[in-house]
């Protein structure tokens, strides 16, 4: 169908075709404006369509396609391709792309946010709509609606403030140490004593450790800059103990370092902590031996420091402690 409208001092056109992307463009006259609307519409519906026509199309086929091509040039792919394959495999993904409306993903929006976090649902909604830009402006797709632009996205879940509690951490090597998995004790206590993210933990190569100066250096970071930081004596007793197998540290896929790490957690009991936790952890030690903003900033590589705060849990008897002054008359 093919629509005009007045916009200013203009005329602007509009030519939606089942199978086709939209086509509009601007006139000075509405007469110019509804022919051409007219002429092309004309052409389109007795031509053949595309091949990126949407007939027969499902949601998964976009999403499955999106995490071949897109999704490995992107940090953090392998966690995107998780969730692209998870979406793949639920109801909506088996929905044709013609057939979707924002009732759709509003009942998807409603289905997980019964079973994740509101932030995870926002994530994964998130990634759909980019999965249909994609899709309509790199691909060339002929969907005449992007529905999921109509509804309202869950709110951002609150920063998680959760640390190991005293038994946790050795009950999680524990039981790490038992599992098949040979990497996943080792991953797991050097998450704590480093601080570094999953996928810089997997990324880091023996060529980018100096034992000796105890420093290792992270390329290609989130942020999007190199980190050269220092590792604790106890980080570097235990890359000592290793033995080379490769090029890096921790050979193995994110996705087993996932089903370990659930393994691992459920032999533990503990369902509440996350891997990234460990990290939250471990910058929250830095502070208690009394590592300043800044010098915790290097090793994070965190940007904004005020993103920092929420890592202090700073308790007033503490503070007396580190500033006698406070006792004195």
């Amino acid at each position: 169908m093919s629509c005009v409208r007045k916009r200013g001092k203009s005329w602007n056109a509009q030519v939606r075709i089942s199978g086709w992307r939209s086509f509009t463009k601007t006139f000075s006259k509405k007469s110019d404006a509804v022919r051409w609307s007219k002429d092309l519409e004309n052409k389109l519906l007795s031509s053949s369509l595309p091949e990126t026509n949407i007939k027969n199309l499902k949601l998964k086929d976009l999403l499955q396609r999106y995490a071949k091509e897109i999704s490995p040039t992107h940090k953090g792919g392998e966690s995107e391709i998780y969730r692209l394959n998870a979406i793949s495999r639920s109801w909506l993904g088996d929905a044709e792309v013609i057939n979707l409306t924002k009732y759709h993903f509003i009942q998807f929006r409603e289905d997980r946010l019964k079973n994740v976090s509101s932030g995870t649902a926002k994530i994964e909604l998130m990634l759909i709509k980019r999965v249909f830009k994609v899709s309509q402006k790199k691909w060339g797709y002929g969907i005449p609606n992007n529905s999921i632009e109509d509804i309202e996205l869950p709110k951002s879940s609150k920063p998680r403030t959760r640390r190991l509690l005293e038994d946790e951490f050795p009950i999680l090597i524990k039981n790490a140490a038992t599992q098949r998995n040979k990497y996943i004790a080792d991953i797991i206590e050097f998450a704590v004593e480093t601080g570094m993210r999953r996928s810089e933990i997997l990324s880091l190569k023996w060529d980018n450790v100096d034992l000796e100066k105890g420093i290792a250096s992270l390329y290609n970071t989130k942020n999007g800059e190199d980190r050269h930081i220092p590792i604790t004596k106890r980080a570097v007793r235990l890359l000592r103990g290793k033995t080379r197998t490769s090029d890096y540290l921790f050979p193995i896929t994110a996705n087993n370092l996932r089903l370990a790490w659930v393994r691992v957690k459920n032999k533990s009991n503990i369902g509440d902590l996350r891997f990234h936790d460990l990290r939250h952890e471990a910058i929250s030690r830095f502070f208690e031996m009394g590592l300043s903003i800044p010098e915790v900033a290097l090793i994070s590589g965190h940007k904004d420091i005020r993103q920092l705060f929420r890592y202090t849990h700073l308790k007033p008897e503490d503070v007396i402690r580190k500033h006698s002054q406070f006792n004195k008359n």
